[in-house]
This record gives C-alpha cells, sequence and structure tokens, in this order.
C-alpha cells in the first residue's frame, strides 16, 4: 500500500537526514504519479465536453456591384451608404452635424474638438453594434483578429458590413467612442465637444449617446443581437428597451430604413414592425 504524501509530509520532521532525502525522493515521485494521473483524467473529461458551435446565423452571400442589392462586406457598404445619407438624413449620429462627402461642419452643431482637430473635420462609418463585439464572438476573431474575420469568415463579414449597423459620425467621437458599450449615467452631462451632447467616460469605458438618437441605436442593437445570435447581457437588454419605449421611431428612421432596404433587400424588423419589439423586451 503506498504511503499518502500527507503522512510522509509529517514524516519528515521526526526523521534522519538521510532518511528525510528518501522520503522527499519518495514523496517527489508520488506526486509526479498523481499530477500525471490528474492530467490524463483532465485530458478525458476536455474531450468527453463537446465544444459549443459557432452560430452561422445572418450568413449570406456577398453582393460587389453598386447596383446590386443584397449584403457587402464593409469595403462595399462604405460604397453605397453615402446614397443612403443624403438630403434630412445627412448629419452625423453623435451631435447633428451637417457634412459634404466626407468633410464635417463642425460650426453647424456647434462642435469643438477634444483633442484631435483633425480627425473631428473628418466623417468616419461608424458600427453602432462595434465590429469588436460582433468579432469576439466568432472563432475568426480568437485566430487573428479583425483583420482575419474581414478576410476569412462570411459571418463577420455580412455583419461588419450590415447596412442598418452602420452610420455617419464625426470621425473623432468614433475614435473615442471606440468599442465602448452605450450607457447613460447623467442627465445633464458635463460636455467635451462643444456643443454637443454626446459624451464618452474613458476611465469607465462608456459611451453616453444624445437622447435624439437612442431610440435609433436601441433599434439597430437588438436587430443586430438577434440577427447574428450574439450574446446580450440583462443590464444592456435593459437599457436598450427602455430607450426604445422612450424614443419611438421618427420619420428619419424610417427613410432611413426605407433606403436601406432598397439596397440591401432587407431592413430592420424593429421599425417596420415595431410590435416586434415585445419579443425582447416582455
Amino acid at each position: 500500500m503506498r504511503t499518502p504524501l500527507l503522512l510522509l509530509t509529517a514524516l519528515l520532521v521526526a526523521c534522519s537526514d538521510k532518511d528525510v532525502q528518501k522520503l522527499e525522493t519518495l514523496a517527489l515521485n508520488e506526486g509526479g504519479k498523481l499530477l500525471a494521473k490528474l492530467e490524463k483524467q483532465a485530458g478525458k473529461l476536455a474531450e468527453e465536453i463537446p465544444a459549443k458551435p459557432q452560430s452561422n446565423a445572418g450568413e449570406k452571400e456577398l453582393v460587389y456591384g453598386k447596383g446590386a442589392i443584397g449584403h457587402r462586406n464593409f469595403a462595399n457598404a462604405k460604397k453605397v451608404l453615402p446614397n443612403i445619407f443624403t438630403g434630412t438624413l445627412q448629419k452625423d449620429i453623435y451631435c447633428g452635424c451637417d457634412y459634404s462627402g466626407k468633410e464635417i461642419d463642425l460650426a453647424s452643431c456647434g462642435y469643438v474638438p477634444r483633442k484631435n482637430a483633425d480627425r473631428a473635420s473628418r466623417l468616419e462609418w461608424e458600427h453602432i453594434v462595434p465590429a469588436w463585439t460582433i468579432g469576439h464572438q466568432r472563432q475568426c476573431w480568437q485566430e487573428g483578429g479583425r483583420k482575419n474575420c474581414s478576410e476569412n469568415d462570411t459571418v463577420f463579414q455580412v455583419a461588419e458590413g450590415d447596412l442598418v449597423n452602420l452610420v455617419p459620425a464625426i470621425g473623432e467621437v468614433n475614435g473615442d467612442r471606440s468599442n465602448f458599450p452605450y450607457s447613460v449615467w447623467e442627465r445633464n452631462p458635463a460636455p467635451i465637444y462643444g456643443e454637443c451632447k454626446t459624451v464618452v467616460d474613458f476611465k469607465l469605458k462608456r459611451a453616453q449617446p444624445r437622447e435624439e438618437v437612442r431610440g435609433r441605436i436601441a433599434r439597430v442593437f437588438f436587430y443586430m443581437h438577434e440577427r447574428y445570435d450574439l450574446s446580450i447581457s440583462k443590464q444592456d437588454r435593459q437599457l436598450m428597451c427602455a430607450w426604445a419605449k422612450t424614443y419611438p421611431i421618427d420619420a428619419w428612421e424610417k427613410e432611413r430604413d426605407k433606403r436601406i432596404a432598397a439596397i440591401q433587400g432587407e431592413g430592420n424588423k424593429y421599425v417596420t414592425e415595431p410590435d416586434v419589439l415585445a419579443t425582447q423586451c416582455s
């Protein structure tokens, strides 16, 4: 019968140096055997637990031409987005600034650059649900980040270029928001971009969008999480439900969705069928 490791350890106190060496050797041998046994058992257990299958929800065949109808990757989505945001829709989401081409009219919304004046004057296409959020639930991101996903994962390509999720934004605010989740913490927060009412909390890594666009953001949020089978926290669901109910669908949102459907073949059912919100916020 093998001597238990704990007993061997206790005996060391009462033995001679020579005996101690023998007992230490025995303990090390026994410990090595036990460790090997545990590692073997862990390996068998890992083999027995099946990996959760990766969802392919939202997978579509991509189209490329400007005149084609269907989903595009991000690079090609950016080519048709200017056709959607024209006329009364041609304002950036976070501050309501007018723009022409890729140049932001900062004076039109009283915007004052926080730090990067060059990027503040540039229009960028913002993902309401960040590409980071989409990608971190895909195996491709674990194997090579966003670049790998954009090149090799069809589901990610479709989601990254989904027109419903893309809006024009001031470059500096887009960069500051990064992949921070949306939140709300103050009714009248101290401004950080002049008269712009959107603010970013860099310490707590969160972004509070201006009230005028919170309902629009919430309905896009639910569309993306349902369409691409993305996980959603209880806290995020509660916040987005509150925003969707507090800030109803407006004419801007309806017109945008109609234009998206004409180019992509489908829009956001949370805009065209508002009753479906009950499935998320019952």
